[in-house]
């Protein structure tokens, strides 16, 4: 019956139900149209990309923008190093993050509304790139792949939220683990953690995004260009008007604005592909984790 009370069932409530809908798929149609222009390029020839200015759908079918990039050793390369780097860093980030949160969920932890205090500072106040990256070259970390991940490696805002989600699992658990002989470590990895699987899932997808988009830690810390990331290697190609850097002598040129919307697309699908299989923890894990202060 409660639930009846709600249901938009009256004519203005139909209304409201077809005017949402209809606003949502505008929205979504002004979201997806570029991602398919540049999806449709990427196939097209070169003749085709520069007569049409526009289109979804090309006259011909064309690979050798795809064929050009993953021949070539700079893209490869960087596709790899890119992988790695957020796969180790989300692992790394995710863990610092989790260790640093389980103490401060603690109400009897000495010091720690102190330590919350400083953390909520940071959410306002930050040190700039400048002050960053002289702690980076201090530490030794410059032309190293750690300045991608270590710099960045306790998120605040989600360190407030995981501490939050570990504050509402209940104490029992805890005090049962105490009482089998697991101390505070073993109780973080077997108890509190496969429970706070919704809430680890949505943060790791947070900072595998983040690192997979990262462009400016790359153009600061990196100076050896086959280091690069992937996200470095595509703007040298969208920038460039000599694409030898992309594949050596070549008898036939790629289309090059093909080769720019080729780079585009494989930069974004592979993160892509990773929000169907978090999806049905990401809006659990953030409102848990949201509700307590």
């Amino acid at each position: 019956m409660a639930r009846e009370r709600f249901r938009f069932n009256t004519p203005a409530g139909r209304v409201f139900d077809v005017f949402n809908v209809a606003l949502l798929l505008l929205v979504g149609v002004v979201a997806l149209v570029p991602f398919l222009y540049v999806l449709a390029g990427s196939f097209a020839t070169e003749s085709e990309l520069s007569t049409r200015s526009f289109f979804l759908w090309p006259d011909t079918f064309s690979l050798k923008a795809y064929e050009s990039i993953l021949t070539s050793p700079a893209f490869v390369r960087a596709i790899v190093t890119t992988i790695l780097v957020t796969v180790v860093g989300t692992a790394i980030q995710l863990l610092l993050t989790a260790a640093m949160a389980y103490p401060l969920s603690k109400a009897n932890l000495p010091g720690g509304r102190v330590i919350m205090g400083l953390v909520v500072v940071t959410l306002v106040f930050g040190g700039g790139m400048i002050p960053t990256f002289l702690v980076v070259k201090d530490l030794g970390l410059l032309n190293t792949y750690w300045a991608l991940v270590l710099p960045a490696a306790i998120n605040p805002f989600s360190l407030i939220i995981i501490k939050n989600f570990f504050q509402q699992l209940p104490a029992e658990l805890e005090e049962s683990a105490k009482i089998d002989g697991a101390n505070e470590l073993q109780t973080l990895w077997r108890i509190i953690l496969p429970l706070s699987k919704p809430v680890l899932a949505t943060f790791a997808l947070f900072y595998a995004v983040g690192i997979w988009n990262d462009f400016m830690s790359p153009l600061l810390y990196l100076n050896d260009s086959s280091m690069w990331t992937l996200q470095m290697f595509l703007r040298q190609v969208t920038v460039a008007t000599d694409l030898s850097m992309v594949q050596g002598d070549m008898s036939e040129l790629p289309p090059a604005q093909g080769i720019k919307f080729a780079v585009i697309v494989v930069a974004t699908v592979p993160i892509l592909l990773m929000y169907p299989f978090l999806q049905k923890h990401f809006a659990k894990g953030m409102l848990i984790g949201s509700v307590k202060g």
